[in-house]
């Protein structure tokens, strides 16, 4: 098991990875269609995205969490 402080590592490395497999694989769809060599196209996208979404929400994440304790009230 991983230890609790670990915990936003561990989120953002299963949050970007579904999230980027997800929109990846939707955009690439969208602009390629199902053609011959769609999932090696689509794995390229996937990889060159996640490098740059898993940094990103290890940033964002702690940033969206501070907005939305402001935005939603406490009854």
């Amino acid at each position: 098991m991983i230890p609790k402080k670990y915990e936003m590592i561990v989120f953002a490395f299963f949050m970007s990875l579904f999230m980027t497999m997800l929109m990846s694989f939707v955009i690439t769809f969208i602009n390629v269609g199902l053609i011959d060599g769609f999932f090696h196209r689509w794995f390229q996208a996937f990889w060159r995205a996640y490098i740059v979404a898993f940094p990103a929400i290890l940033f964002v994440a702690p940033l969206v969490r501070k907005l939305v304790n402001k935005l939603v009230a406490e009854y």
